[in-house]
Parts: structure tokens; C-alpha cells; sequence
């Protein structure tokens, strides 16, 4: 998996770790290590999402051209933008925004950027899996999170050199997402490389709130960073990433071989008894120095079972989620609420809400399929649930801020809810499935194929969005409402196969308890 450590050599810490140990004077505990994945993989991960985030804030500026802004747009426009800045800010035609996006077919535009970085994204995650279980992960995660720095301030960049050319952005848009598609296998690899199963579901939820916080964080800087121009969105948090980059590459541990650190320290890292006697795998395994497992293929990774269901129930669930990532700031300041249209900037503040749900609901899938022992219930469950979430915030979200923000909490719960289980706790049980026969060397691969079938999925929802809304947005949330019950259906095999194992479970327990107490 990507390991530092090879047969026949000593392990090489990263600089950070050494110098943590120098300075306690004594050796990095597994404890601490695992720690150290959890932070700086958090890190990481929401700082790709930060980057990820602001464009789905800008568009309104790009783009804010639409009648029903009226007088609110208009304010905006006189109250926060200096007469400096309005050439370029606000240059072209059609109420301001920036050209060539102001136009007529602007929102279409702004989804073909979507769809651009997405399809890149998608096929760069089929790559970077299969290249991610045979390199480096440290190094690998460094040079992904240093180009996505580049290549999305260099977007921002466009502000300050007055370009207008669409092809400018669509190519720095396809390289950034080339760049992008590194962060999740590597992050869910390494993580997955610390920590067995016993907890997983919970751990991983908690853990993946970094999707989320990562887009709180991108919409509160992007927001704010408008009022000194819109580069600036984009500049800042394609800084960040970059230092976070460096970070990773001084502190990041990818395996505990790397680091020489003691398995046995760690409580899940032993072979536990299952409910029927048998032995369930650890993640984690013993290490035999003169053996290495070997990485496992793309299309050996495909014939795992449960990996294809759960791919193509992402693929629908992302579909909903990356709509309401790079599209909610911008439905939302072009939707009437209370009698009156929120500014860009107020609007992506007010995204952020959806977010917010989105951690409740990942550490709560993560629990529950936890208790459960059950993915697929779970999963399908949230997704069934998500439907009527959807209809109630398009019909209801209208009626007050406070009603758009409560809406908007419970459909982030039970959208990002089986979207984080899917990509974290599943892809790395599939990726650890006893027909691999205790190779750990796939996680990434199996990773890459769930999440990467499941970005197709995104790319055709923002994609489908930017043509649709500029017709219909109930069109729009009918489209989002049956991508979610598919999803849900998708797993109904599965979640049959789930049922029938408690049910089966629950009789041998019955049958097994003395004649008395039955």
C-alpha cells in the first residue's frame, strides 16, 4: 500500500516525525501516530474542498445577470465594489459580472467548467488509485495538493490579468482536477492502513466531517474575499493547500512499517471472532519483511464483492451532492426567501448550513451502520430519506430564513449521510474483503473505483443543472429526487442480503440460548 518501507531497507520517518521524536526524546507511540493520520489527513482533505468550494460562490459573481436580483443585486454592486474596481470587476453587459460569463449562455458556460474539472477529476481518481497502492502516498498527496495550490490561484489569477478567454479557464479548471483526483485514495488509504475495522464506521465518520468543514471553510473565505475582488477567492485558498501540501510531506506516517511503529499497541490490529466462530481479517496485518502483497488490478478490484453496487449507488448520491456544492450559493441568491434575494455574499454564507448537516449526518450514518453492522441498510435508508428532504426544502425553503436553514440542515443530514459512509467506511472495508485473502495492498484501487464511478455522477449533475435551471429549478430537484431514490434501489440486493444475515443471526442466537430461557 504504497509503503515507504520496502524489503531489505530501513524505514525512513518524515522529517516531522523525527523531529517530534528528538524532541520528546523518546519514541512516537502507535497512539500518537495514528493521531497524527487522522489530523493531517483532515487537514488535507478539506483543504482540497476549500479549493473545490469557492467557484460554486463566485459564479454568482461571474455571473448575476439574472431579472429577479433586482434591486438587491444592484445595492450590492453600489455598496461594496469601489469605483476602482468596477471595470473590472463587473466588466460587460447584462447587470455586471465578468465576461465571458455575463452573457446569455454564462450559467451554461459555469457548468461546462463543472463538467470539465469533474470528468477530468473522475478519470485522474482511476489513475491515481492504481498508481496510489504503487508509490509513495506521502509524496504522491504532496505533489497533488502543490498543483491544485497552482492551478487554482492561477484561475484567480484570471481577475488580475483581465482574461476574458473561456478556454483559459476551462484548461486550468482540467488540470486542477487532474490534480485533485489524489487527495481521496491517498487520504482513505493511509487512514485505512491505521485502523482496523472494529470501529470504523465511526471513526470514518467523524473523520470525513473534513468534506464538509472543508466546504464551510471554502464558502466563508470565498464570500468574504468578494468584497476585495474575486481572485482573491480563489488565490487564498490555493495557498492554503499548498502549505498544508508541505505539511503533509514533513508529518505524514503512511504505514506504521514506515515508521517502525509497534502494531501491538493498537487494539483492533488483532484477528477478532465473528458471529458465527469464524475469524474476521484485520486491516492490519503482520508484517513478513521478505514478502511484499501485491497490488491488486482494476478490473480484479471491480469483481469484489459489493464493490459495483455501491459504485453506481454513488454515482447517483454524488450526483445530488455536487449539485448542491457547486450550485446551492447560487440557487439560493437567485430564490426569493421572505420577500427578498440574498446578496453572493450572504448566499454562500447561508450554504454553509448544508454543510453543517452533512457532518451530523456522516458521523451519524457512520454510527449507525456501525450498531448495525449493516452498510447497505444504512446507506439506502439515507438516500430513501433524502427524497422527501428534497421536496420539502424546494416547495417550503421559500418561507423565511430561518425555514430555509432548517430545511437545508436535514437535507445535507441525509445527503452527505451515505455519500461519507460510502466513500470512507465501505471503500475501505471492500478494499480489505476476504476474498483478498488478508492483502492490504488495494484499498486505494477499490477507493478509486467507488469514488471515481461516483464523480461521473457528479459531473453529470452540475453539468445537467447549469442547462436545466436556466428553465426550470423544479426540473432541477425532480432530476436530484430521482438520482436519489436510484441510488437507494441500487443497493436493494445487498441490503436483502443484510436482512437476511440478522434474520439468520437471530435465530442461531435463539436456538442457541438454553430450552428454559426460549
Amino acid at each position: 500500500m504504497g509503503s515507504e518501507h520496502l524489503p531489505g531497507r530501513s524505514c525512513r520517518k518524515p522529517l516531522g516525525i523525527q523531529i517530534i521524536e528528538y524532541w520528546k526524546g523518546s519514541r512516537v507511540s502507535f497512539k500518537t501516530h495514528q493521531a497524527i493520520v487522522l489530523i493531517v489527513t483532515f487537514l488535507a482533505y478539506a483543504s482540497y474542498h476549500a479549493t473545490r468550494k469557492t467557484s460554486s460562490v463566485v459564479k454568482s459573481a461571474l455571473d448575476p445577470k439574472l431579472p429577479d436580483l433586482g434591486m438587491n443585486f444592484l445595492q450590492l454592486r453600489l455598496t461594496n465594489v469601489s469605483e476602482a474596481n468596477v471595470p473590472r470587476r463587473f466588466s460587460g453587459v447584462l447587470g455586471g459580472g465578468w465576461a465571458p460569463f455575463n452573457g446569455t449562455d454564462g450559467t451554461s458556460l459555469l457548468g461546462e467548467l463543472d463538467v470539465a474539472f469533474l470528468s477530468v477529476y473522475t478519470l485522474g481518481m482511476y489513475f491515481s488509485g492504481h498508481f496510489g497502492d504503487r508509490c509513495n502516498l506521502r509524496i504522491f498527496l504532496t505533489v497533488g495538493m502543490l498543483g491544485t495550490g497552482v492551478f487554482t490561484s492561477l484561475f484567480g489569477a484570471g481577475y488580475w490579468g483581465d482574461i476574458h478567454n473561456f478556454y483559459y479557464f476551462l484548461v486550468v479548471q482540467m488540470i486542477a482536477g487532474l490534480f485533485q483526483s489524489t487527495g481521496w485514495p491517498s487520504v482513505v488509504a493511509v487512514v485505512g492502513n491505521w485502523f482496523g475495522k472494529g470501529k470504523r464506521g465511526l471513526i470514518m465518520g467523524v473523520w470525513n466531517a473534513h468534506t464538509s468543514v472543508g466546504n464551510i471553510a471554502g464558502s466563508l473565505v470565498a464570500s468574504a474575499m468578494l468584497n476585495y475582488g474575486w481572485g482573491w477567492s480563489f488565490v487564498l485558498p490555493g495557498v492554503v493547500i499548498a502549505l498544508f501540501g508541505f505539511v503533509v510531506f514533513l508529518t505524514l506516517p503512511v504505514t506504521p512499517e514506515s515508521v517502525g511503529a509497534d502494531r501491538e499497541e493498537d487494539e483492533y490490529s488483532f484477528p477478532k471472532k465473528n458471529g458465527v466462530g469464524g475469524i474476521e481479517e484485520p486491516l492490519l496485518r503482520p508484517y513478513n519483511p521478505p514478502v511484499e502483497d501485491k497490488a491488486v488490478g482494476f478490473i480484479e478490484a471491480w469483481k469484489i464483492p459489493g464493490v459495483a453496487p455501491f459504485a453506481l449507488c454513488l454515482f447517483f448520491s454524488k450526483l445530488v451532492a455536487y449539485t448542491f456544492l457547486y450550485w446551492l450559493p447560487f440557487y439560493v441568491s437567485h430564490t426569493e426567501i421572505d420577500g427578498r434575494y440574498l446578496s453572493s455574499e450572504s448566499a454562500g454564507t447561508l450554504s454553509t448550513i448544508f454543510d453543517v448537516g452533512g457532518v451530523v449526518g456522516g458521523i451519524l450514518a457512520g454510527h449507525i451502520s456501525d450498531g448495525l453492522d449493516a452498510r447497505a441498510i444504512t446507506a439506502a435508508s439515507f438516500m430513501y430519506c433524502a427524497i422527501p428532504a428534497l421536496y420539502l426544502y424546494r416547495i417550503y425553503g421559500y418561507a423565511s430564513l430561518v425555514v430555509n436553514a432548517a430545511l437545508m440542515f436535514v437535507t445535507g443530514l441525509f445527503v452527505n449521510g451515505p455519500y461519507a459512509l460510502i466513500t470512507t467506511a465501505v471503500s475501505a472495508d471492500l478494499g480489505t474483503h476476504k476474498s483478498l485473502n488478508g492483502n492490504s495492498r488495494a484499498v486505494a484501487t477499490v477507493t478509486a473505483i467507488i469514488d471515481g464511478t461516483g464523480s461521473i455522477g457528479a459531473a453529470i449533475g452540475p453539468f445537467l443543472t447549469g442547462y436545466i435551471s436556466a428553465k426550470s429549478w423544479n426540473a432541477v430537484f425532480s432530476m436530484l429526487m430521482a438520482a436519489a431514490l436510484i441510488a437507494g434501489l441500487l443497493l436493494t440486493r445487498l441490503v436483502v442480503a443484510e436482512v437476511t444475515a440478522k434474520i439468520e443471526e437471530s435465530r442461531s442466537n435463539m436456538a442457541q440460548q438454553p430450552s428454559h430461557l426460549v
